[in-house]
């Protein structure tokens, strides 16, 4: 299933990824740090949603209260929960 989820207070303004049994693949960050952001999209591919999670929520960018990974862990989980709707 592909899944889109908009970030908040971030420099990234779209996250979209696939989902399937809890797994994420292909996730593409629109806008945002580029380098940075396309290591995460490899490192996080074939993980699970708890997984990405434990790793990424809570990440904090510079003063800011958040960061696009933290961004991208609350993406996997709202993305998980859509999926899970879906199945229903």
């Amino acid at each position: 299933m592909q899944f889109t989820y908009f970030p908040k207070d971030v420099c990234s303004v779209k996250i979209d990824m696939d989902i399937q049994n809890g797994v994420i693949s292909n996730v593409r960050f629109t806008r945002g740090c580029n380098g940075n952001l396309k290591a995460i999209s490899k490192l996080v591919d074939g993980m699970t949603v708890d997984e990405i999670e434990s790793k990424l929520l809570g990440n904090t960018c510079g003063s800011n209260y958040t960061s696009c990974a933290d961004q991208l862990a609350k993406a996997v989980r709202a993305a998980a929960a859509a999926e899970q709707s879906q199945s229903a």
